[in-house]
């Protein structure tokens, strides 16, 4: 009787997989199809497969109260409570650093430099320039040769120190091409050519260190304005001195550099990598803890053994008591339960979102989100994006995670820098294991 009992069980085990199986499904179209007169579906590529983005964690899909976790009666029409669902996505796990953010200058400066100097570092591919990145590393750029064919980018003598020859870093400039999905989605008839919803323009990408003496008057600053980007001790430090327009730019492309690289092993492109929406962030930053002030899950920016648990402004400017006078490294202090370092405190985040008093009232509950792509013209309020989490300088307040504030996307501070998103397929978070 037992053995009978036991065959039936395995019997069911094995029809309980299969049936799991069958509700998985094999994915269709890949591969030769028959010659079957049968539809059998054809897939956009036979490789998709991505693995965990280096310096990325995975942000589950869930649900959330969005705004003030408590009583704040001058967030009360700007900061609703309200119940929204996001979506998964992978978010970096730190703020973008100074090592990080040079990839990208470096990769602006040598585009350019190559172009000036043509071949050998510049080569045909369908009748086209482009830059031969496997001679980029040959480039002497301390030679005498390389320095007068790249003079179109070098301080002119009367702006020179020393009568030292160094880049001008307004002519570093990354060319942005995006593509306006809003503005199409209005072309219902299809009338208006493609060529309309196409976004272009120059980006000059290299930080504005002046920004540590700028933004703070009678305050001597410039040892973190001389060094802060450039040198080596501070490489893993969150870069600042970034407006909005250069973070988004930074977005643009690292999503060239790596569909580049898919698309040079047959791979499928993925997702843009952007900037996070508001509602995003602030999901994000509680990590699961749909109710709490600070992504810790607290309530105070202490914790039992009174140690202070982000970098911001303690008391009335006691700035070193949680261990850093301004900026800490980029890794410092605990994550959160998501595994994400420094969503309160250390540097304030950009977010792709318009600042709107109101926006709370009429965003959708899925996925919320208000944007503008503003323009030079537009008024200063249209150009403002909302910044999250508060910074080195700001007081705890600031720090909460349903705390709104905002700057001018044009505009880059010592106390804002920023991360990126991507959103990637469902079966991301197994291929990420």
């Amino acid at each position: 009787m037992n053995r009978l009992f036991y065959c039936i069980a395995i019997i069911a085990m094995v029809a309980t997989s299969s049936s799991c199986k069958l509700l998985g499904g094999k994915n269709k179209g890949g591969g030769s199809l028959p010659n079957d007169g049968q539809l059998h579906g054809v897939a956009p590529s036979t490789r998709w497969s991505l693995p965990k983005p280096p310096g990325m964690v995975y942000v589950p899909p869930g649900t959330f109260h969005m705004g003030s976790s408590d009583e704040d009666l001058s967030y009360a029409y700007t900061a609703r409570n309200k119940q929204v669902s996001i979506s998964e996505f992978w978010m970096d796990a730190t703020e973008i650093t100074n090592n990080e953010y040079r990839q990208f200058t470096n990769w602006v400066r040598d585009s350019i430099a190559a172009k000036l100097m043509g071949a050998p570092y510049i080569k045909q591919v369908n009748g086209e320039d482009k830059v031969d990145w496997t001679k980029i590393k040959a480039i002497k750029w301390g030679d005498k040769t390389t320095m007068e064919k790249i003079d179109a980018i070098i301080y002119t003598p009367d702006n020179r120190i020393d009568h030292k020859k160094e880049l001008d870093a307004t002519k570093i400039v990354y060319e942005s091409e995006t593509f306006d999905y809003r503005a199409a989605a209005q072309n219902r008839d299809a009338t208006i050519p493609r060529s309309k919803f196409i976004v272009r323009k120059a980006v000059p990408v290299f930080p504005d260190t002046l920004c540590w003496v700028r933004d703070f008057a009678y305050s001597y600053n410039e040892p973190m304005s001389q060094k802060y980007y450039s040198y080596p001790a501070f490489g893993n430090y969150p870069v600042v001195g970034v407006n909005w327009k250069q973070a988004t730019a930074f977005c643009e492309w690292r999503t060239h550099l790596l569909n580049a690289y898919l698309q040079s092993k047959k791979r499928a492109p993925e997702s843009d990598f952007r900037l996070p929406t508001e509602a995003q962030w602030e999901y994000a930053a509680r990590g699961g803890r749909s109710q709490a002030d600070y992504p810790w899950g607290g309530y105070y920016l202490r914790n039992k053994k009174g140690c202070l648990l982000a970098n911001f402004k303690p008391g009335r400017g006691n700035y070193p008591e949680d261990g850093g006078l301004y900026t800490v490294r980029a890794d410092a202090y605990w994550p959160n339960d998501f595994g994400l370092y420094n969503m309160s405190g250390n540097v304030a985040e950009w977010t792709a979102s318009l600042y709107y008093e109101g926006a709370y009232n009429f965003q959708h509950d899925m996925n919320p989100d208000i944007r503008y792509n503003a323009k030079e013209s537009d008024r200063p309020r249209d150009k403002r994006k909302v910044v999250r989490g508060g910074s080195w300088k700001d007081v705890g307040y600031f720090l909460r995670c349903g705390t709104r504030s905002y700057e001018y996307q044009d505009t880059a501070k010592s106390y804002i820098g920023f991360r990126c998103v991507i959103d990637l397929p469902a079966e991301s978070k197994k291929r990420g294991k």
